[in-house]
């Protein structure tokens, strides 16, 4: 009995041993047999590598097939190469270089105002045709945190720069920042370019109290925030500072400069706010002051008020739509005997009646900041076609009341035409 016991407590300690020993095997067969995949899967990649390398090396010294030429690509050319199976037929290949060169060349524009005129006008004349302007305009992202525009003017008397200026758009505090030559934020006609008038001329007010057709556009710097305002309003508030150069210098400067401290300054308060989907009211607030060509101590003041109603429904504006606009000018002129004081307007509607046609009409009075007893009145209707977006004609008729001089009746014509890529001016 004794022998029977022992001999089961030998087997029951064997038994466990043998199953450990065949466990421990089973594993190293585990993991000899993943190391050998590793190995074959390494040799693969080393082997496609390999290959890679090899079809790189090929081709950069293979030669060109025969009769397909490169084109230097810096220049902007495109490189030829054979099409399958046509022999020596070749087709171009667009991107690489070329199109890398691109992103460096600024937009280019070129926007050509051609005027015709029949009637008589003995205060403002014009002569039957002229080449108006054609303003060539430069336009591109500098870096992350800043852009150019440059706009020259090409006319039959001469080159001008009518703007060019750098604008920094990410200063801290949300404030962004131009510097150079630029139109003043002084109401609304006065920062729209010729070419993007509704009219073919400036209001009686500009020409009689705001400079004329060159308005205040002078070299300084500007600094523009969009103010805290309640919830559904957008307020925008504009501080510049000028040289003090500005208007028609040969026939009505507006801001002289005699000395460098003879600064002018510009500031303008605007406020929009949407009234529903398709209308909105845009009020504006403007203060400009400099010194006048009669010297130093002599100063001269404008406060204005400017106001827009636009109806553009969301699904239909190219075809329908609707612009009212009005603008109120007071200026303050200081001369040897006296204070002038004058006061102008003028009120503006626009219809478009289709995609391509626009009617609207103009009403204009203004005094005259040297002489503010002699007040100017006219109207103007205008016509407009648009055969693309790219080109207009337009046809104005324009009665003046001329104080003292007599009154003028003309039919004006306006052909434009764009050319290249140009920027879009402020809404």
């Amino acid at each position: 009995m004794s022998k029977s016991v022992l001999l089961c407590s030998v087997l029951l300690l064997l038994v466990p041993a043998g199953a450990g020993a065949q466990a421990q095997q089973s594993e190293k067969e585990t993991t000899e047999a993943r190391l050998k995949a590793l190995e074959e899967q390494v040799r693969a990649l080393q082997t496609l590598v390999e290959s890679l390398r090899a079809a790189a090396e090929e081709a950069k010294v293979a030669p060109p097939p025969p009769g397909a030429t490169i084109a230097p690509l810096i220049s902007g050319g495109t490189a030829p190469v054979n099409a399958p199976g046509e022999g020596g037929a070749s087709l171009p290949v667009y991107g690489g270089a070329p199109m890398g060169a691109k992103l460096l060349n600024p937009d280019i524009s070129a926007i050509g105002d051609v005027l015709g005129s029949v009637g008589k006008n003995k205060v403002r004349p014009v002569p039957l045709f002229e080449l108006h302007e054609m303003e060539v305009g430069l336009q591109a992202i500098i870096d992350p945190y800043a852009r150019g525009d440059v706009f020259i003017s090409f006319g039959e008397t001469g080159v001008s720069v009518e703007e060019a200026y750098m604008t920094f758009t990410s200063l801290p505090g949300g404030f962004v920042a131009r510097a150079g030559k630029m139109r003043a934020a002084f109401g609304q006609v006065n920062t729209i370019h010729n070419h993007a008038l509704p009219t073919i001329e400036r209001p009686l007010v500009t020409e009689n109290l705001v400079g004329g057709e060159d308005g205040i556009d002078d070299t300084g710097i500007s600094v523009t925030r969009i103010l805290p305002a309640p919830k559904g309003l957008f307020l925008e508030g504009t501080g510049q500072v000028f040289r003090g150069d500005s208007g028609d210098v040969s026939t009505s400067p507006l801001f002289t400069s005699s000395r460098r401290r003879d600064a002018s300054v510009v500031g303008h308060l605007r406020a929009f706010r949407d009234l529903t989907d398709s209308t909105n009211l845009d009020l504006g607030f403007s203060y400009a002051r400099g010194h006048n060509d009669l010297g130093d101590p002599f100063i001269t003041q404008l406060f204005g008020i400017d106001t827009t109603y636009r109806w553009r429904p969301l699904r239909r504006a190219i075809y329908n739509s609707f612009l009212f606009r009005n603008e109120f000018v007071w200026s303050h002129r200081e001369q040897v005997a006296n204070l002038q004081r004058a006061f102008g307007l003028y009120s503006f509607a626009e219809y478009r009646l289709n995609r391509r046609w626009t009617v609207a009409g103009r009403f204009d009075r203004s005094g005259r900041s040297r002489f503010s007893s002699l007040t100017d009145t006219g109207f103007s209707t205008i016509l407009t076609y648009w055969p693309s977006e790219f080109a207009q004609i337009r046809g104005q008729y324009r009665y003046t009341r001329y104080a003292q001089q007599g009154d003028a009746n003309e039919l004006r014509f306006q052909f434009l035409y764009v050319l290249g890529a140009h920027g879009a001016h402020p809404f």
